[in-house]
């Protein structure tokens, strides 16, 4: 990605699959965004899930998803969980591109009338040569 509007459109796009309705529509911007064998990453799992850990002596764990169908069952699990209901959307802010085929992408979770954050991260992903992702570190805000 050598541009700022190739930036700034795979950030379009890459939030737009996380909105997205149709499942078919949802699973094909899976599809395109992502390499076949792309890893998504949860840097910092929810709060149940560090505490389990905590109580096994283990430190927090990444939460690992790999492939298209894992993929697909991710992005369309946290639309219905934070979409679905109609109060709230995801929205991409100004993308940067930190190194050659390496994008972050600050987000927010805002609701549908006034706009308002509710929630947000940062992902950084790393890109193929092609622009397509291959590995996706999200931070979620606290």
């Amino acid at each position: 990605m050598s541009t700022q509007l190739d930036v700034k459109r795979l950030a379009d796009r890459y939030v737009a699959q996380w909105n997205e309705p149709d499942p078919a529509a949802r699973s094909a911007l899976v599809r395109e965004l992502w390499t076949s064998d792309a890893v998504h990453v949860l840097v910092d799992p929810p709060q149940e899930v560090r505490e389990a850990a905590a109580a096994l002596a283990v430190p927090a764990p990444f939460l690992e998803v790999h492939g298209h169908d894992a993929l697909d069952a991710r992005v369309g699990r946290a639309y219905e969980m934070f979409v679905a209901s109609g109060e709230h959307v995801f929205a991409a802010e100004e993308p940067a591109e930190l190194l050659p085929n390496v994008v972050a992408i600050r987000w927010s979770m805002v609701t549908t009338g006034g706009r308002e954050a509710v929630g947000g991260g940062l992902d950084v992903l790393s890109l193929d040569s092609a622009g397509r992702i291959r590995t996706d570190h999200q931070f979620i805000a606290p």
